[in-house]
């Protein structure tokens, strides 16, 4: 299933992205899994299919996000650092594998996954003088009491995640300022990122999908009570995706650049539009966990005035779009 960019004018095909029989090919790590799959499959609506995708198939629901995808070759990512010197036709990097469990302990399957695995990437970008377009995260903000602006240093991360996305990013500043490589280095923070393609994510998917869940099994979803004061910055994946692009294809000085909508809605506006797509899904309010209440981020919402400044004016989806858009989805498949 093809998932479209409407905000987003369609790529022309060109040599800098390998398409058709044009050389050159784009690398695509995490190409089956969430973001990255979304990301591939608009290429691929786009006539581009020289793509070599990096990923594990660990999920059967990993292996179904590529069934119906074109791409080039397939690489398992634990193979692939072995293999990337040996590559010679790679025109751009579009890098979206990491490890994305926010409960992850392993402090040195996180430096491997997501920090030593991008500097491998980055310097092979930096060396072959082609784009590299890699997925930050928001988590590095925290729990957003010194706020989410990608203009300042504020940063506050909570986890071993979190740690790991920070380390990259103040790696990646230093490369472009000490060194200003002559290549294009974006980085990108994704906020609360939903959207069709994440049922391999387990507990780290959406709220929207754990919706859908919890409703093919009771025909209720359940929220927090007070969940109208617990607000997130929600961004559907056909935003992202759009973001990426733009990005690859356009003159976008290089940094680092929050991915959100610039509005907060709350958990409340998400159930309202579940239900209203889902007429028969009924909503409980459940109490709050005790052990979650010191540890819970209860506010996101991206400064998107930076991504702005460098041309990207389309609208993203609002929370009743994106979650109808979704929805629909889930009920077709």
């Amino acid at each position: 299933m093809n998932i479209t960019t409407p905000n987003y004018k369609p790529l022309t095909p060109t040599p800098l992205l390998g398409a058709g029989g044009a050389t050159g090919t784009i690398l695509l790590t995490g190409g089956a899994g969430f973001i990255g799959n979304s990301i591939l499959q608009q290429l691929n609506a786009n006539g581009i299919d020289n793509v070599i995708v990096v990923d594990n198939l660990n999920h059967n629901e990993k292996k179904q996000n590529l069934s119906n995808c074109k791409y080039s070759l397939y690489y398992d990512k634990n193979l692939f650092l072995s293999i990337l010197p040996t590559l010679n036709n790679v025109t751009a990097i579009l890098h979206q594998g990491a490890c994305s469990s926010t409960t992850e302990a392993d402090a040195d399957y996180l430096q491997h996954n997501n920090v030593a695995y991008s500097k491998a990437l980055l310097h092979y970008a930096i060396d072959h003088n082609i784009p590299f377009i890699y997925a930050s995260s928001a988590s590095v903000y925290g729990n957003g009491t010194l706020g989410f602006n990608d203009a300042s240093n504020n940063y506050q991360p909570i986890n071993g995640y979190a740690y790991s996305k920070l380390e990259f990013d103040k790696y990646v500043t230093a490369i472009i300022t000490t060194h200003q490589p002559t290549n294009k280095i974006i980085g990108l923070r994704y906020f609360n990122v939903y959207g069709y393609g994440e049922a391999h994510k387990g507990t780290m998917a959406s709220v929207v999908f754990k919706f859908y869940q919890q409703y093919l099994q009771t025909k209720t979803i359940q929220l927090f009570d007070g969940s109208n004061a617990i607000l997130r910055d929600f961004v559907h994946v056909d935003d992202v995706v759009a973001v990426n692009l733009f990005c690859l294809q356009l003159h976008v000085p290089n940094g680092i650049y929050n991915v959100g909508t610039g509005k907060a809605e709350s958990f409340v506006a998400l159930a309202n539009a579940f239900t209203h797509t889902i007429t028969d899904a009924k909503l409980e309010y459940i109490p709050f966990p005790q052990l979650l209440k010191n540890k819970y981020q209860y506010f996101t919402e991206a400064t998107i005035e930076k991504l702005k400044a460098v041309g990207y004016t389309m609208p993203f989806k609002t929370v009743a779009q994106g979650v109808q858009q979704y929805c629909e989805m889930l009920l077709k498949k």
